[in-house]
C-alpha cells in the first residue's frame, strides 16, 4: 500500500501538465486511465461515480432529455464513460473536445461527435454549434489552460456556444488561496498530520506569490467578468466526500 507521503510526492509531476503533455500520457500504455488524465490512482479510483453525481447536481442539463452537451477536455477515465452513458440514456447529443490520442480511447457512438483539437482551434465546432449548446463541462481542465493560454479567451469562446438558458460548469478548480486557508485552520493542520503521517505543522505563507497557480483573484475575476457580460455566475463548493474538496471549488456560468 502506498504511504501518504508517497501519495503527496507522486502527485507533483501532474501539477503542471500542458495539452501536449496529455497527448503523450494518453499514448503511454503503462499508465492507468487516471494517470493518463493527470491523477495518481488514489485521487480518482473509486471516486469518479461521486464526482459524476456532484457534477450532475450542478449542471442541470445532464439530467434532462434531448440536450446538446459539450465536454471540453473530456479525458479518457471512467468519468468520460459516465457522461457518454448519461447522454445516451437522455437521448442527448454529446460533443467531446480533446486530443486525438485521448479521444481514441473513448467509444464512438452515433450521438457522439469528437473534435480532436485544442478547444480554441475548433472552427467546425463553432460554425455548427454557436448559440446552441445547453450544457458545457470543463472539469479539472482550467488550471492546465492557465499554464499556456489566456483563460478568459478560453471562457469567452465557450460562452459563445451557450444558448439562452445554457450553463457551463468550470469544475475542480485548484484554488491556492483556498488551500492556504484550509492548511492554516485547525482542521487543515489535523488533516495534514494524518495524511503525511507526521506531527509537523504545514508551513503556510498567506502573502507569498504563487506563480502559475489559480488563486482567489483569478476565481473572482471570472465571476465578475462574466457578470459584466450579462451572465449569471456562481461559486460552488464541492461535495465534502470528494478527494480534494478542501482545496478545490467550482464555478457555474449561466446565460439568462
Amino acid at each position: 500500500m502506498m504511504s501518504n507521503t508517497n501519495k503527496e510526492r507522486d502527485y507533483k509531476p501532474y501539477e503542471h501538465l500542458t495539452f501536449d503533455d496529455f497527448r503523450r500520457l494518453a499514448k503511454d500504455d503503462k499508465l492507468t486511465r487516471y494517470e493518463k488524465i493527470g491523477f495518481p490512482n488514489e485521487y480518482r479510483k473509486g471516486y469518479e461515480k461521486y464526482i459524476f453525481e456532484d457534477i450532475r447536481l450542478k449542471l442541470k442539463s445532464l439530467g434532462e432529455k434531448n440536450k446538446i452537451i459539450l465536454d471540453i477536455g473530456c479525458g479518457c477515465s471512467e468519468l468520460a464513460f459516465m457522461i457518454i452513458d448519461n447522454c445516451e440514456r437522455n437521448n442527448s447529443e454529446l460533443l467531446l473536445v480533446d486530443s486525438q490520442e485521448m479521444l481514441s480511447l473513448l467509444p464512438s457512438k452515433p450521438f457522439v461527435s469528437k473534435f480532436a483539437c485544442r478547444f480554441s482551434d475548433c472552427p467546425t465546432l463553432f460554425e455548427k454549434y454557436t448559440g446552441r449548446v445547453d450544457g458545457i463541462l470543463v472539469y479539472s481542465v482550467i488550471h492546465h489552460v492557465f499554464l499556456e493560454a489566456n483563460i478568459f479567451d478560453f471562457i469567452d469562446k465557450a460562452c459563445e456556444l451557450l444558448k439562452d438558458g445554457g450553463e457551463m460548469l468550470i469544475g475542480d478548480i485548484p484554488n491556492v488561496s483556498k488551500r492556504k486557508r484550509f492548511f492554516s485552520s485547525k482542521s487543515g493542520v489535523e488533516y495534514h498530520k494524518k495524511f503525511m503521517g507526521t506531527e509537523d505543522v504545514p508551513q503556510v505563507d498567506l502573502a507569498a506569490i504563487e506563480e502559475k497557480k489559480i488563486d482567489d483573484g483569478v476565481i473572482f475575476g471570472i465571476l465578475q467578468r462574466y457578470r459584466n457580460f450579462g451572465f449569471d455566475t456562481y461559486l460552488l463548493p464541492q461535495d465534502k466526500g470528494l478527494p480534494m474538496a478542501n482545496r478545490r471549488e467550482d464555478v457555474l456560468v449561466r446565460k439568462p
